[in-house]
């Protein structure tokens, strides 16, 4: 059984910062690449950020500069760092393993909301 427990959401302020935890099963967790998605009203689900087993990161152009994305292999768990962050930012903010097509279960997600 899938589980992916995500928090860390909440209201903040533009060009405010949040910090976003993820705590998986190992059996998503002993995937090699993990990754962070969200999905705004109206739109599709998108990455935002990738890691490797390695430490190896990847970013979605509009978060590059502003977001970092780390794992604790011990604790099964990753992490997404949010800074400065947009209006544009505002979305549920899910993790999960790095596939294509997308995985089929996914958490309840945490939402994060950006006031301008």
């Amino acid at each position: 059984q899938v589980q992916l427990v995500e928090s860390g959401g909440g209201l903040v302020q533009a060009g405010g910062s949040l910090r976003l935890s993820c705590a998986a099963s190992g059996s998503i967790f002993s995937r090699n690449v993990m990754g962070w998605y969200r999905q705004a009203p109206g739109k599709q689900r998108e990455w935002v950020a990738i890691i490797t087993s390695r430490g190896d990161t990847n970013y979605a152009d509009s978060v590059k500069g502003r977001f970092t994305i780390s794992r604790d292999n011990a604790k099964n768990t990753i992490y997404l760092q949010m800074n400065v962050l947009k209006p544009e930012d505002a979305a549920v903010y899910y993790c999960n393993a790095y596939t294509t097509p997308l995985p089929r279960d996914w958490g309840q997600g945490t939402q994060v909301t950006v006031s301008s």
